[in-house]
This record gives C-alpha cells, structure tokens and sequence, in this order.
C-alpha cells in the first residue's frame, strides 16, 4: 500500500487571511464595527507617536527659530513681527512678548502661522508643547485623511488601513508633526484637495452618464454643463488654504483643475457625447474653472486678514498708490500685490548655501536628509543617565523602507497607467507630479528633502496598490505566498520605525546606536 501523497496547496486555495475577510463579510456588524475601529486604530496610534515628549527640547530648533515667533507676534498682533537680539534664549525661557510691534518680512502666507499660534493660544507660547502641538493634530489628521482617500478610491478596509498605517509609523511625517513648520500643515490642505476632488469625480461621474443616457435621439454631440459641483468648489476651498501656507499649493491648483478636465472629457466620452474633448475643454472647462479657482482666491486672500486690517504689517504702510488702470483697486491689496512681488523675488533667488540643502533629483535617491536638531551630553550632565553619554537628534528622514519601496511603487503604477488606464493610480501620480516635478525647475535654489513630507501621502497610497497586486498573486506566484510578502514587509516596516523612533524624538541614546542610523555617509 503506497504512502498518502501529500497535496499542496493552489494558488487559488484561500489564506487564512482571506478565511477572516470573509467571515467578516458575512457579517454586517463585523464590518459596521471594523470601519470605525481600523481608522481610529490607525488615527490613535498616529496621535500617540507624534504627540509622545512633544515638548523636547524645549527650545527652538532648526526653522522653528522664525514660525515659532512669527506665528505668535501674529497672533497677538495680526501680523509678524521682529524681535530683538537674543529673543530664541529669552522666547524659550518664558519672555514671549519681547517683539518691538515692527513688521517683520516674511516670505510665506500666513494661514501656517495662524495655525501654529493658535495651539500658542490654547497651551501657551511659554511651552514647547504649546508652539507645537497644532502641527501633531494636523500630521494626525493628515493619517485620518489617507484613510478616507484610500476608501473613497474604492479601496478596502485593508487597504486603507495599510495606507494610513504606513503614514502613521513614517519617520518624516512623525517629525514634521513634532516641529513647528509649515509643511505639514501644506500636507493636509493637499490631501484634503485630493479627497474632496475624488468625491466630486464620483458624483459626477454619475451624473454625466445619468444626464446622457436620459436623451432619446441618439448619442448627443454636447454632454450637459454642470454647475452644481459642491465637492469642486471644496477642493477650490482646499487649495486655497494650501496656497494660504505655501505658494507650492498653486502646483495642486493647477493640477486638479488639470486632472478635472480630462476626467469630465472621458466621463463623456464613456457616456458618448460626439464631441467630448471640446465639450470637456471649452464647455464645462471654464464652468470648472470659475467653480474651483475663485474659492481659492477668496480663502488665500481671507489668510491674509490681519495684514490687510491693520497697518503694522511689513510693507503695509505704503502709501503710494498706483496710476492708471489699476488705481481703482484700494491701497491695502495694492500694498498686498507690491508684497507679493517681493516674496516671489526672494523665492526664486534663493540661492544661498545650506549643510543640508538637497536638490530636488536627489530626493528618491534619499541622498540628504535633513538634520533639524543634534545634541551630545556626557553622563551625568543634564541629567543624562547612560554610562557613555547621551545623544539626542531629531532627524527629519522618512523610515528608508518605506520610501524606497514607495519610489518603486510610483513607477510601478506609471507602468500599469499606461497599460490599463486605472484612475486611481492616475490619482496617486497626479499628486506625486504636483508635490515634486515643480521643485525641479529650480535646481539652484536652496531647497531641502524635508519638503517631501507633501510626497509621502500619495506614496504610501502608491505602496498600498502594489501590496495589494502582491498580495493577489502576481505572474503565477500563489495568493499565500504574495499576502506572506506582504506581511513580512509589513513587519519590517514596523520594526524599521521602531528602531529609528528614538532619533526621530530626541530620545537620549548611545552616541554608538545613534552612529548605526547613518546608513550612507551623506546622511551624517
């Protein structure tokens, strides 16, 4: 009697994960609950990371030294003020209100600073928790963000839970949560630009194809003119708050407004209107164009409240008014446009140098991120408990793992765009585009890697559609063995993370373990 053979199992043989997805399928109180409890999971897990020892160091580092002041005098003032020698000492000590009540020249927009002085407000501009807490509640909030984006792209619990969660553990996200800077800030008014324009493809989308197919003579040569788009004049909103921190919100103006039109033109192209591309362009484009751009203008202009209803302002004051054409437009907006001229003069000609300027092609290489803070202690000094001193650093550099492997994701969906035609990695690459390619026309400027913090989102969404296409079983590979890649990625994730948290936090280490964090020489 031969032996029992042994039969592996196929590929499409179900995993156990697949056994517990489907046993909550089955049941509608599993998935009630599992929608609500994995993003808050993911949310609560994000908060604690960002939110843990918030207040050290409790002085100003890297930039911090302008937003942190900046953001307070315009607080209490309305405008940004400057401040005398010597004020970071006497700020972090508890002297706050030192500022002389001058306009200080700044060249970013103020919605970053308003924010940033009102967690000032609420906790007191006396406290380092208090200079940075708006930026943890935003970066969390950002994670909550890439959640719905991932569900409202079709996506699925896991999916979405994957997206945010990478977000969540990511190293730059933690850190731009954890300082007072304007980026992450920049970050969430993206995505919230992304989610409300994807919510208003799908409305649309609908209504485009419900409106043609109603018609009874035929394929229609024009498809219908739509006004009522709440979720565009959102997304205008959005992008107006963008700008309102950093002009680079301009970029994903344009983009989405880019994005829409070729949306409307294949949405009635599927539903057969004849002449869809001018229909698209010339009919609904400028309907488009007056429902999204004017609400951004309106809520960038609205940032700029403060500075227009008072008169200390930098640039304020100037009481030369303009001739001819434009002299019908009142003093303060033309005091406002001669500002604008200024900033974008020192924008394009910033070309001073940096220890750790990184131009934009060096980016996906990962070749030099940002040290925003370092310091050494011998033990005992300053309380420093560890035998052969401690070192404390906060380093601005995204878990390696994560970003590496979100590059090859991006051209991984580049690929499968051209090949399939699949909207949501179309998406996902029309905010990689517009969050990188415009920092590449600038290759002389003095700019950093810590800016990538606006990439991260739509790489991790990126991240999350290849797992999935690995986790379905790729050219043959079995559904176990595609979902075990996936999970021990995912782990080494986590553990990458874990290790790096400490020097993303200034958490007192041995100069040795921090020394094990330099994987290239160019990240010293």
């Amino acid at each position: 009697m031969s032996a029992p053979v042994e039969t592996l199992p196929s590929a499409t043989e179900p995993s156990r994960l697949d056994v517990w997805r489907d046993a909550v399928r089955a049941d509608p109180r599993r998935v009630r609950l599992w929608r609500w409890l994995a993003p808050a999971i993911v949310t609560l897990v994000a908060f604690a990371l960002r939110v843990f020892r918030i207040g050290d160091p409790h002085q100003l580092v890297f930039d911090e030294t302008y937003y942190v002041k900046d953001s307070w005098s315009q607080w209490v003032l309305g405008y940004p003020s400057t401040w005398p020698d010597g004020a970071d000492e006497s700020f972090a000590a508890g002297d706050t209100d030192v500022f002389t009540g001058i306009g200080s020249y700044v060249v970013h927009p103020p919605l970053g600073r308003i924010l940033i002085g009102a967690g000032m407000w609420l906790f007191g501009p006396d406290t380092s928790t208090g200079w940075r807490i708006s930026a943890a509640v935003f970066g969390t909030l950002t994670v909550l963000l890439v959640y719905l984006v991932a569900r409202s792209m079709g996506g699925s619990i896991v999916l979405a839970s994957v997206a945010s969660g990478l977000l969540a553990i990511d190293g730059l996200g933690i850190v731009l949560s954890r300082i007072a800077l304007l980026d992450v800030f920049l970050t969430f008014f993206i995505v919230l630009t992304f989610w409300f324009v994807i919510l208003d493809r799908r409305r649309t989308q609908d209504q485009i194809a419900a409106l043609v197919a109603a018609r009874e003579d035929g394929p229609p040569t024009w498809g219908p003119v739509l006004w009522d788009r709440p979720w565009l004049v959102a997304a205008g909103l959005a992008a107006g708050a963008a700008t309102g921190v950093k002009w680079s919100g301009l970029y994903v103006l344009a983009a989405v407004g880019l994005y829409v039109v070729v949306t409307d033109a294949l949405a009635r192209r599927r539903a057969g209107v004849v002449q869809w591309p001018v229909d698209a362009a010339l009919r609904q484009g400028p309907v488009s164009f007056l429902l999204l751009v004017p609400a951004a203008l309106v809520v960038y202009l609205a940032s700029w409240s403060g500075w227009l209803l008072t008169t200390g302002g930098f640039g304020r004051a100037n009481e030369v008014p303009a001739e001819g054409f434009w002299a019908w437009v009142p003093l303060p907006l033309q005091n406002l446009w001669a500002y604008h001229e200024q900033m974008y003069a020192f924008h394009v000609g910033l070309t001073s140098g940096h220890s750790y300027a990184s131009p934009a092609w060096q980016w996906p290489l990962l070749i030099r991120p940002t040290s925003m803070w370092w310091h050494q202690d011998a033990a005992g000094q300053n309380g420093c408990l560890l035998p052969n001193g401690c070192t404390e650093a906060v380093s601005s550099i995204p878990n390696p793992l994560i970003w590496w492997a979100g590059i090859a994701a991006a051209v991984y969906l580049l690929v499968r765009v051209v090949l399939v035609r699949e909207w949501r990695f179309a998406l996902v690459l029309v905010g990689l585009a517009a969050t990188y390619v415009p920092w590449l026309l600038y290759p002389e400027r003095t700019i950093f890697q810590f800016y990538t913090v606006a990439m991260v989102p739509f790489l991790v969404l990126g991240l999350a559609f290849a797992l999935r296409d690995v986790g379905r079983g790729m050219r043959g590979m079995p559904r176990r063995s595609g979902q075990l890649i996936v999970v021990v990625f995912l782990v080494a994730c986590v553990v990458i993370s874990a290790f790096w948290y400490p020097v993303w936090t200034a958490l007192p280490v041995p100069y040795e373990f921090w020394r094990l964090h330099n994987w290239l020489p160019s990240w010293i």
